[in-house]
This record gives structure tokens, C-alpha cells and sequence, in this order.
């Protein structure tokens, strides 16, 4: 265990340790020093003081650790003064052997790390630009729609039909009369096509087989599109001019 002395009985041992010094020289060191001339009367040396006896202490008090010392020379007035560098010469490093060169490469490196939006970048002046605002919870409507669980649509989605058939062109053709043949009774229709004539008897192919006769009446022709699989009807005209 460590006794704690106090400043001012420090002081006091500190006295009489000196006084108990000077004593000691002045009674033993001095009288060998100085002899006496020839003829010359001895004076009889003072009666020796008494010596004080100091008491010391059982065990003095450790020394404080650096830091305590530091604050109690600080608190006392003292100037604190930190130490750089390692206090022994031999594990400070060469000056010769440090090489000045600027690594440019590692800087850039450093540069590219993108700081945290909380964090000021070093290499930028200026101000830290504000944190990020939090986000606004999502509000949830009061009355939810209730969804039924293996519930069909109310609309059935149809499906395309079919495109529509397309359409034969109409024809232009004019059909102007016919003839019925005396020996087999067949008949034979008169058809204007521009400045084409046309004559054809009934289940004839003309135009290159693009149409057929179907039927000749009185009054109307009837005429097969075989590309469209329609039948065109046209009325007899007296005049085709």
C-alpha cells in the first residue's frame, strides 16, 4: 500500500537533510583539509552540534505515471510540452532513406472514394450539403377494397374472330345481248369490256380463266370471280355506248 506524504512535510525533510549536510561537512571535511602552521596555537574545535535525527519514512512514495504528471504540472502553472518522434535516436528513421516522391496515383484514389452523404469530403471547400430528408410513410386508405378469393372477372375477354372475307372487285363489264345457237340451242352472251368484246357461252372461262360464265338470262349475266369464289350479277344494257 502506498502512503501519500504531503507537499509541506516534503519541504520540511527536504531542511533538515540539507542542515544535517552541512553539518557533517563542516565537523569532518574541513578540520582534515586545513593543517596547522609551525608555532602556531590550535584552537580547540567547537563542541559539535548536536545532529538531528531525522525520521524517514518506512517507503517513499512512487513516482506518478506520466499522464498524472503531465496534469499536475499543468494544474501547477507548467508549461506541457509533448514529445514527437521515439525518445531513443537509434529507432528514429534515415532521413536518407525516405523517399520524397508524390504518389499522385494513391491521391487519386482517394479522391474517387465518394463520401456517405453525412460526411464532408476533405477535398471540397465549401459547406456539407444537407442529410437527405426521410421518407414520408406511405399512407394506407382507411377503408380498404375488399378483394374476394377465387373470384372471376365480371368481364370475359373475347377473342378476336375471324377477319372478314375480302371482297371481290366489282366488274366493269356491260352486257349487251345474246344469241341462242339453232342446232344445240346453246347460248352465247355479248359482253363490252372497254373496247374489248367479249363473247362467252355459259361455264366458259375468260380473261385467262380470271372469271366464268355462270348463267345467261333475258335481262342479267351472272359471272364467277374463281379467284374470290364470287358471283357478280349485271343487267342487260340496250345501249352499252
Amino acid at each position: 500500500m502506498t502512503t501519500k506524504v504531503e507537499p509541506k512535510k516534503l519541504a520540511i525533510l527536504g531542511v533538515l537533510l540539507v542542515v544535517a549536510a552541512l553539518t557533517l561537512y563542516f565537523n569532518v571535511f574541513s578540520g582534515d583539509s586545513e593543517a596547522p602552521s609551525p608555532g602556531s596555537r590550535v584552537a580547540s574545535p567547537p563542541p559539535a552540534a548536536p545532529q538531528a535525527q531525522v525520521a524517514l519514512p518506512a517507503s517513499l512514495p512512487a513516482a506518478p505515471p506520466p499522464a498524472e504528471r503531465r496534469r499536475n504540472e499543468a494544474s501547477a502553472g507548467g508549461e506541457f510540452k509533448p514529445h514527437q518522434g521515439p525518445l531513443n535516436p537509434q529507432d528514429r528513421p534515415d532521413p536518407a532513406g525516405i523517399d520524397p516522391t508524390l504518389r499522385l496515383d494513391l491521391l487519386a484514389k482517394v479522391q474517387q472514394v465518394e463520401p456517405e452523404p453525412s460526411i464532408r469530403n476533405i477535398f471540397q471547400y465549401g459547406a456539407a450539403p444537407p442529410p437527405p430528408a426521410p421518407a414520408k410513410p406511405i399512407e394506407l386508405p382507411k377503408n380498404p377494397p375488399k378483394i374476394a378469393v377465387n373470384q372471376l372477372p365480371s368481364v370475359v375477354p373475347t377473342r378476336p374472330g375471324p377477319p372478314p372475307t375480302p371482297k371481290a372487285p366489282p366488274l366493269t363489264w356491260k352486257y349487251y345481248g345474246y344469241k341462242v345457237s339453232k342446232s344445240n340451242g346453246r347460248k352465247q352472251a355479248f359482253l363490252l369490256d372497254g373496247e374489248d368484246i367479249i363473247i362467252a357461252g355459259e361455264n366458259d372461262a375468260v380473261k385467262a380463266g380470271r372469271y366464268r360464265v355462270v348463267t345467261i338470262g333475258v335481262n342479267s349475266i351472272t359471272i364467277e370471280d374463281t379467284q374470290f369464289k364470287q358471283n357478280q350479277t349485271l343487267p342487260l344494257q340496250e345501249n352499252p355506248a
